[in-house]
């Protein structure tokens, strides 16, 4: 989501293929089929392929599967959406960062062939290529939106699909209710593949299911043919033929103990790799997702909030608001501390669901403004009388601290993430 001008691989992509979003051209697989087959088809050359959709934790159940794989010395390809500073952080390579030359050569390649496809249809043919040019043992691929339609769903035959917690977001596109929504990411599901479900709202899972009856998808779902769940502060993992006793994960929250446990049941399930307990416990504890409840214990933006602890979190639909509430409820119950919100939100989210569903967990809610972002006294309508508005990040945090507050979270947006990584690395 950053708009850095040094960028090259995004400005590259935007001047062959448009923006990423806003862009009017209509999402059609055909397109880019036939830019993958001019291409050698490199998405059906590849190690086996974990298929995730859903609407809040698929990056970290990736970033999860990715650790734990590569502490089996498996090499990882993987694709994820969106980035926070830079392009280049959506595509591993034999679980290497691309370089930008690299991923800015491949935009080439595939305008070359064809200009009018979408620039996401434009990254994952980047990435099919990419991975195709690289050994590696598993592919990770992170369906960008909805499922059905998604530039990652070319892949006929995944080894797995995930299906990670679903909510509402992305309604002009995928629709107003669960139901809805559930069937654009069921989409991904295929004939023989493994499914495996996070838990779901009833109408979701109802969903799920049907689809996967349809099309032949052994389903596993937690709470049924595998769980997971911290007990003596350890994480449990249960499936029909294996139990794992491993350390909590390091990232923070009670979603990233299923989000945690998701991963594990993945890469327990009917796959040719043998991962041993240590490498579950390793690769748990060594995840790295940044912007997911993320604490900034040192830098310019900590040494403004002082004593105070300073936390971010990239969320930004009333799922994550939901997450996020009940982390900073968990917070409260082992430290009681004065807290305050700083939101800055798309004005395309819903960000009266997010902030409704957030503010209430907070003494105290600041809004600031974004590019392309909802005016902050807009947002302020649906916090109540404990909300202000402040001129940007420095202003807000200054704001907070002499209100008091000893615990910050800041939150709403990945572009306003972005903005808070990228100032708390100014020395």
């Amino acid at each position: 989501m950053s708009e850095r001008d040094d960028d090259k691989p995004l400005r590259r992509f935007e001047e062959l293929f448009g923006p990423e979003f806003g862009h009017g051209k209509p999402f059609d697989l055909a397109s880019l089929r036939e830019v993958l087959t001019a291409l050698g088809a490199p998405h059906a050359n590849l190690p086996p392929v974990v298929h995730v959709a859903g609407t809040n934790g698929k990056g970290s159940t990736i970033a999860f599967m990715r650790a734990i794989a590569e502490a089996a010395g498996l090499r990882v390809h993987a694709f994820t959406k969106p980035h926070l500073l830079r392009l280049s952080e959506r595509f591993v390579v034999a679980s290497q960062p691309v370089a930008e030359e690299r991923l800015a050569g491949a935009a080439e390649v595939v305008a070359a062939i064809s200009r009018d496809i979408t620039q996401f249809d434009a990254q994952a043919a980047a990435a099919f290529m990419l991975f195709d040019e690289t050994p590696a043992d598993l592919v990770l691929l992170e369906a960008g939106m909805g499922g059905r339609e998604d530039s990652t769903n070319v892949v006929a035959w995944p080894a797995a699909s995930v299906i990670a917690p679903i909510g509402i977001d992305h309604r002009d596109v995928l629709g107003n209710t669960i139901a809805d929504i559930a069937s654009h990411k069921a989409g991904i599901l295929r004939r023989n593949s493994p499914a495996f479900v996070a838990r779901q709202a009833p109408d979701a899972m109802n969903v799920i299911e049907a689809e996967a009856s349809r099309v032949g998808a052994p389903l596993f779902r937690a709470g049924v043919e595998w769980d997971a769940y911290r007990s003596h502060g350890r994480l449990v993992v249960q499936t029909q033929s294996r139990a794992l006793d491993l350390p909590l994960p390091t990232l923070t929250g009670a979603h990233q103990i299923e989000n945690a446990g998701l991963a594990c049941a993945v890469l327990l399930g009917p796959t040719r790799f043998t991962i041993s307990d240590d490498a579950f416990a390793f690769g748990i504890t060594s995840a790295h997702w940044p912007a997911r409840l993320q604490p900034l214990t040192r830098g310019p933006l900590k040494a403004l909030a002082g004593d105070a602890e300073l936390w971010l979190d990239g969320g930004h639909n009333a799922h994550a608001a939901a997450a996020l509430r009940r982390s900073l409820a968990a917070m409260q119950q082992t430290r009681p501390a004065r807290t305050a919100l700083i939101i800055g939100m798309r004005a395309r989210k819903d960000w009266r669901a997010f902030v409704e569903e957030l503010a209430p967990a907070a003494d105290r809610v600041v809004f600031v403004p974004l590019p392309e972002g909802a005016p902050p006294l807009m947002l302020a309508s649906a916090a109540g009388d404990h909300a202000r508005c402040a001129r940007d990040l420095h202003s807000a945090i200054d704001a907070v601290v002499s209100d008091g507050a000893k615990r910050i979270l800041i939150c709403g947006s990945l572009s306003l993430a972005a903005a808070a990584l990228d100032l708390n690395r100014l020395v």
